[in-house]
């Protein structure tokens, strides 16, 4: 079943934003709001239940959880239906309204915890109760994923790419929230033995953030300073999740709330349609990237993700009196960080 709906599934289409204020240079943005579960998480959450499966960890008759802020658990429930599996998803009381409405929708239980809880420790401790399989995204991402191809994303965004005359990208950029995606793209761009390099975009000061650049000071980061909260829902982890593969990243960028949100605002602008927090911060990412390689005179192509689909965010980072009450201002996402000139036109 799982392996038919992998045929069937089609390439999400690959969207292109001019840049007028970078010559020679262009940008593609890959919708993956547009598999069935509406997020990149669709491709994942298949993964996890073939790996559960394949491994003897998922048996006839027994029910499924996972830890999740909410994109993940969307996929994983619908899958969960496609297989008549029990599901329930452990996630973080402030998760968006329309992600638990649409688990619901679904029929996963959702199990609503504060910020001082640990959802992957309450997952795993009430699998072990209540004998579930426990599908362990941010443990089993990096593995359950085949990164040498069988229709992962890198795969699919090089397919795409080429097809566009882009068989080489200057660069690839996503978020890290398991780790999964980057270290499946990354991977794969080794495999292939491509000139390619790697950007994660993260919010700031993260734990990823904080990791990398201990990293690069030779050391290991052992939780100080602390990884600052993000509103981004998804990405900006407070604790290095083992998926992370640091050593198939080349370069990250991070992105504050207030960029994340105005840039996700100019996608609204741009191409007609709402898109997650986490399309915001690749979005700023990709044009941090385009200025770089503007001052250093280069010409190529950057491409990046449309991660989620922005109905699910109405009632938090759509909405101005939300904002407010984070101490974010509504943005206005005609400049989003970006010379009038410069921004980007629909393709």
């Amino acid at each position: 079943m799982l392996a038919r709906e992998a045929q069937g599934a089609r390439d999400t289409p690959l969207r292109t934003l001019a840049l007028p204020g970078f010559p020679g240079i262009e940008l593609f943005l890959k919708d993956e709001s547009a598999h069935p579960t509406g997020s990149l998480k669709h491709r994942l959450a298949r993964s996890l239940f073939l790996y559960a499966l394949c491994n003897g960890r998922l048996v006839r008759g027994q029910g499924a959880i996972d830890a999740s802020s909410g994109s993940t658990a969307i996929s994983e429930a619908w899958f969960a239906r496609m297989l008549r599996v029990p599901f329930t998803a452990v996630m973080p009381e402030t998760t968006a309204p329309g992600k638990i409405r649409e688990l619901r929708k679904l029929g996963a239980r959702c199990e609503l915890v504060g910020s001082d809880v640990d959802c992957t420790a309450m997952a795993r401790a009430i699998a072990a109760r209540d004998h579930l399989c426990f599908l362990d995204q941010f443990g089993l991402a990096e593995r359950a994923t085949d990164w040498r191809g069988n229709n992962n994303i890198a795969e699919s965004i090089i397919g795409q790419m080429a097809a566009h005359g882009h068989p080489d990208p200057a660069w690839i950029v996503c978020g890290a929230g398991t780790g999964g995606t980057s270290a499946t793209i990354g991977r794969y761009l080794r495999y292939r033995r491509m000139s390619t390099s790697l950007c994660v975009a993260e919010p700031t000061a993260s734990a990823f953030v904080h990791g990398w650049n201990a990293r690069r000071a030779g050391r290991c980061w052992d939780g100080a300073p602390v990884a600052e909260a993000t509103v981004i829902e998804g990405i900006g982890r407070q604790r290095i999740e083992p998926g992370f593969v640091f050593d198939v990243v080349d370069a990250i960028v991070e992105v504050d709330d207030a960029a994340s949100i105005a840039h996700m605002r100019a996608l609204e602008l741009r191409l007609g349609r709402r898109y997650g927090g986490s399309s915001g911060t690749n979005l700023a990412a990709c044009l941090v990237l385009a200025r770089r390689m503007r001052e250093r005179g280069e010409r190529g192509s950057i491409v990046s993700l449309l991660c989620d689909r922005g109905e699910r965010y109405a009632e938090t980072l759509f909405d101005g009196r939300w904002l407010s009450a984070q101490g974010l201002a509504t943005p206005n996402p005609a400049p989003a960080g970006l010379p009038d000139a410069e921004l980007p036109d629909p393709a």
